[in-house]
């Protein structure tokens, strides 16, 4: 017979559920969190921590090995990279976080159960495969957070050797002499961003009219720009035709296909990276026998405070729609847990959430883009300001890019913020602020910044907003 724990809150699926985790125990529930894996899920372990810890040093070599002599460093023509170390520091920086987020857990004292988790009903789960042996927790509530795993497309078969996803590329231990990348989001820039500036010959294949399709079209623009000089190349509207793809001694040759007309290209590289996104982990955990929980393509349907159809079941994460992101599920998570507890927090918004692409140069985003703001009847000013005329982006040696605001034409208030270059997401947190309390770009120029900074790239585009920018 199985054992049987009770709590006041369930989760299942042990990501960025962590921090909800966390919050309910400090309103004064006991909570169980049940995860298969390592704690931290996908951001931790196979995503954001160990791909921005790769893209650290790829910038770290950018800048000594090309931008060195010009900053009076000698020596700096020799630097290579050794994979290996570069690998086991990853490794390290993963680790380090994963026994912090199990030391929080603790402190709070939630109690982590290991093994894979099924529901039995909206607010309980049968567990097996676990180090306890198999046993039933249930609560008065519970919270869904399986999250997600990459997706592949039809005839790109992911082998781990040839044809891989950012999981696979993340275990390598050295980097390849070529690589194609299919889909040129902000997963697939990033890695061809890093393994540009570790040497290799980088092909993006992108289905859509541009890459990064979801950033404003002047960022996209821009962003095209600066990886044709870095020797980046990009087909846009195209994809590779899977019929054509052989197996060589040297890697992988394919033909890449024009969406639409006849054009034909062929090419080859060591590997094919498949960054098309990412898919809903929501099969095989019971949902089918629910009721009253919607399932559109995989995503759990739910409202604006994480509920879904069923009586006391929430869920939040890369399962539900929205941005896949881990800030967006770990709020979502405190939402949730914060309805639960009665707190009647405010409701989900993914017009307030930050994006951030970490590609050289990172690209980040807030709000409406120029034309969605159109498209939802609003009448719009738009003010855009470059790095190159900041006085501290000549002094750190990254001058490309800008920053662009768009405002209520009549009120002024901020609807979008959209940036390409130097630290532009630690950038962000001004936008995203002032778009939380309903501030005008009016205000965040008169807000003053510190010299020489950054930041006043931002000053300077809310001026732009009114024609008013000083340094132009």
């Amino acid at each position: 017979m199985s054992q049987v724990q009770t709590f006041d809150l369930l989760i299942l699926g042990g990501g960025m559920s962590y921090v909800g985790a966390i919050r309910a125990a400090q309103l004064g529930m006991k909570v169980g969190l049940v995860e298969r894996d390592k704690l931290g899920g996908t951001c931790l372990n196979r995503g954001c921590i160990p791909s921005k810890a790769l893209l650290e040093t790829a910038d770290l070599l950018h800048r000594v090995s090309e931008q060195g002599a010009e900053f009076g460093l000698t020596g700096s023509d020799g630097v290579g990279l050794d994979y290996g170390a570069l690998a086991k520091r990853k490794d390290a920086v993963v680790d380090k976080h994963v026994r912090g987020v199990e030391f929080l857990l603790k402190k709070n004292a939630v109690t982590v159960i290991h093994g894979n988790g099924v529901l039995a009903s909206p607010t309980s789960v049968h567990v097996s495969g676990g180090e306890s042996g198999d046993l039933d927790a249930s609560a008065t509530d519970l919270i869904l957070a399986t999250g997600s795993a990459p997706r592949s497309l039809p005839g790109l078969d992911l082998d781990g050797e040839r044809i891989i996803a950012s999981d696979e590329a993340l275990t390598r231990t050295t980097a390849p002499r070529s690589v194609t990348i299919v889909g040129a989001g902000a997963i697939g820039v990033e890695w061809a961003s890093l393994y540009r500036d570790f040497g290799a010959e980088v092909t993006l294949v992108e289905f859509l009219d541009r890459i990064v399709p979801l950033e404003d079209p002047d960022v996209s623009k821009e962003l095209a720009r600066l990886f044709r000089k870095r020797g980046i190349t990009a087909h846009t509207a195209s994809t590779i035709d899977p019929e054509t793809i052989k197996r060589t001694k040297e890697g992988l040759t394919f033909t890449i296909a024009a969406r639409e007309g006849e054009k034909r290209t062929e090419a080859g590289s060591e590997l094919i990276l498949v960054a098309v996104g990412r898919r809903p982990l929501t099969e095989g955990i019971g949902l089918e026998q629910i009721q009253g929980v919607k399932v559109d393509r995989g995503f759990v349907i739910v409202d604006d405070h994480l509920r879904t159809g069923a009586p006391h079941l929430y869920a939040i994460g890369d399962i539900v729609p929205g941005f896949a992101l881990a800030h967006v599920a770990s709020h979502e998570s405190v939402v949730a847990v914060e309805t639960i507890a009665g707190h009647d927090p405010e409701p989900i918004r993914m017009d307030l959430m930050p994006r951030v692409t970490f590609c050289r140069p990172q690209v980040a985003s807030l709000g409406f883009t120029e034309q969605e703001a159109r498209d939802k009847g609003r009448e719009v000013k738009v003010g855009s300001f470059p790095f190159r005329a900041l006085g501290k982006a000549t002094i750190v040696g990254e001058i490309d890019g800008f920053a662009k605001m768009v405002a209520d034409a009549q009120t002024g208030e901020l609807l979008g913020a959209h940036l390409i270059g130097p630290h532009a997401g630690d950038l962000l947190a001004e936008p995203t602020l002032a778009r939380l309390v309903e501030a005008t770009t009016g205000e965040i120029a008169m807000s003053v910044h510190a010299h020489p900074t950054l930041t006043e790239v931002l000053a300077e585009a809310a001026l732009a907003v009114d024609g008013a920018a000083i340094h132009v």
